[in-house]
């Protein structure tokens, strides 16, 4: 990001001023279109990914080095990832034990010994991956029903391929190189099983492998290298919900964050956090199995709330509960910044808003950046696809940047 090309901007909200900068090309970078990459960004595919460029730009334009920015919905991990490697502090909460183990796995710092072991390791695991080989069933994880859908006959040499794998993970020396492994064999066989018709040969996942092994190892030494090695630069990821926050004692010892960057759960959309899609609408927890994490909810444990729920009363309580408690961490130097989709925004949106001022946050129109007569920058995002079924210009698939602050 160029900073002479900065530009000096002054919001109102609702009458009180709020100074800041914003760089020139924040627009630029909310509209981007470009592949979520670089760093340790590509490590999995969750659900509504923020742009790694979006979130750099507000993190850059909203806070300085040392700062903390808060994630109540951390999912993937983009919005600590970025934070850690600007130096600043990082703290992020979820619901889902898949978004804490994903988002664990992108945020820790690993040497060169980490490194080197991941890598003869994967190495041993190419070789010696041979559907003709014994492998011990784990049969705690079938009884729960972590395999569901992934035994037929064109998924189970992927899935016998990583009960193969998982087996070896004992001869890594330390759990950080553990959960690495775990989340190169999740990206895997999200590639192989997730929403695609045609699941590819055992042959060609163990190409796959070897070559994400590398790719990942790449992005771990860049993420490394740009965090450095002080104990105050490491992000830190609780399983947990964003109501009640405010009894965490991170935020007594370090205070209020600078910056509340996050995307919340988008009212009335269908979105499979907790599912891999297996040849049409046939759903796996397999991806729970491959972390080596529990998930015993529903989808709408994730959502809020029942997406045909009328009116989405059950939502619009829960994210009173979770902003009610980020009013509580903030302070008037706080910045929350939200992006947002909705499945009818005409009567969604206002009633977001107004949830909004109900748990004390107020809205900040930023009428320099906006796109539409509502005075506020909305984006469209390019082949939006939470399911196997539909993708493309969905409502959903029209995202808002929300600006706020503590009333």
């Amino acid at each position: 990001m160029d900073k002479a090309q900065w530009r000096y901007r002054k919001t109102q909200i609702r009458g009180a001023e709020m100074s800041h900068v914003l760089p020139s090309c924040f627009a630029d970078a909310v509209h981007t279109r470009k592949r979520v990459s670089g760093l340790t960004h590509s490590f999995y595919r969750y659900p509504a990914r923020f742009s790694p460029l979006f979130v750099r730009a507000v993190i850059e334009s909203f806070t300085r080095s040392g700062e903390m920015v808060f994630d109540p919905f951390m999912g993937g991990g983009t919005t600590l990832v970025e934070a850690s490697a600007l130096g600043r502090r990082a703290v992020g909460t979820d619901i889902n034990s898949l978004s804490v183990f994903v988002s664990k796995v992108k945020t820790t710092v690993l040497n060169t010994r980490d490194l080197t072991e991941v890598r003869a390791w994967g190495n041993g695991v190419v070789q010696n991956m041979n559907l003709r080989q014994k492998t011990p069933r784990d049969s705690e994880w079938i009884q729960r029903g972590y395999q569901r859908n992934i035994s037929g006959k064109n998924t189970w040499p992927i899935r016998k391929l990583l009960e193969m794998s998982l087996a070896t993970l004992d001869l890594l020396s330390t759990e950080h190189q553990r959960r690495f492994a775990r989340c190169v064999l999740l990206r895997t066989a999200q590639w192989a099983l997730d929403c695609r018709k045609n699941i590819p040969p055992a042959a060609l996942f163990r190409k796959q492998f070897g070559a994400y092994v590398e790719e990942m190892i790449v992005g771990a030494k860049a993420f490394s290298e740009a965090v450095g090695r002080g104990e105050s630069n490491r992000a830190v990821c609780l399983h947990r919900s964003a109501a009640g926050i405010e009894k965490e004692r991170i935020f007594e010892a370090v205070g209020s964050p600078r910056l509340i960057l996050t995307s919340p759960p988008y009212p009335g959309v269908h979105v499979l956090y907790h599912r891999w899609q297996i040849q049409g609408r046939r759903e796996t927890p397999a991806p729970y199995w491959i972390a080596g994490s529990l998930d015993g909810d529903g989808a709408s444990f994730y959502t809020f709330g029942d997406r045909k729920e009328r009116g989405l009363e059950g939502y619009f309580e829960s994210a009173f509960a979770a902003f009610s408690s980020v009013a509580r961490i903030s302070n008037e130097k706080t910045a929350i910044v939200q992006m947002i989709a909705f499945s009818d925004p005409s009567w969604q949106l206002p009633a977001y808003l107004k949830t909004m001022e109900r748990a004390g946050l107020v809205e900040a129109r930023m009428s320099v950046m906006s796109n539409a007569h509502d005075s506020r920058l909305w984006r469209d995002v390019p082949n939006r696809k939470f399911y196997a079924d539909r993708k493309g210009a969905t409502m959903s698939s029209r995202e808002v940047v929300l600006f706020h602050r503590l009333a």
